[in-house]
């Protein structure tokens, strides 16, 4: 591969990986549940993507790997992890009056609340496929774990993230519920 053809790959490879940035942090995030966790995570995966560029088969193929290394990292943060307070950050802002804005929130921490609950085998294959759209195979190659295993963990996550929203929604009458099937 010629100079010209370095530096184009380069430049693409570059793009692509700012492409994904806000992808990885939404996982990562559903992950850790820690906004300045999550920011570590993305850029110690770009750090690692950078550094083993070569070693990306196509581009194709970017965004599996670029999760593979997202997921490599956050398990290496788990095999090193002391227990640390958490705290949010977010702020939601909207045109809509305070209480939409209210019961809005309550539904996003009861979603949250009910993910975070999930073992965490059934809360990366659910954010995996759920929040970003990735086939069955894509995550069983980010994960290295047969496709059989992300479809029953699958399962189990969606039945266990219903009968937590309900039991929620039962325990808040007040609160006007309303369940969407996703998929």
């Amino acid at each position: 591969m010629g100079i010209l053809g370095m530096f184009c790959r380069s430049h693409d490879f570059n793009n692509r990986l700012e492409q994904n940035r806000k992808r990885l942090y939404r996982v990562a995030y559903s992950w850790c549940h820690s906004t300045h966790l999550a920011d570590d995570l993305v850029q110690e995966t770009m750090l690692q993507a950078m550094k083993s560029a070569a070693s990306l088969r196509s581009f194709e193929a970017m965004d599996s790997w670029l999760f593979s290394i997202l997921t490599n990292c956050w398990r290496g943060h788990l095999r090193s992890r002391r227990d640390l307070q958490e705290f949010d950050e977010n702020e939601f802002h909207s045109d809509s009056n305070p209480e939409q804005d209210h019961q809005q929130l309550e539904t996003v921490h009861r979603v949250r609340s009910a993910v975070a609950q999930l073992p965490q085998g059934q809360r990366e294959v659910l954010t995996l496929v759920d929040l970003e759209g990735f086939s069955y195979a894509e995550v069983a190659e980010i994960l290295t774990i047969p496709i059989g295993t992300v479809m029953s963990r699958l399962c189990r996550a969606r039945q266990a993230l219903k009968e937590k929203l309900i039991d929620a929604a039962a325990a808040a009458p007040h609160m006007e519920t309303k369940l969407v099937r996703v998929k």
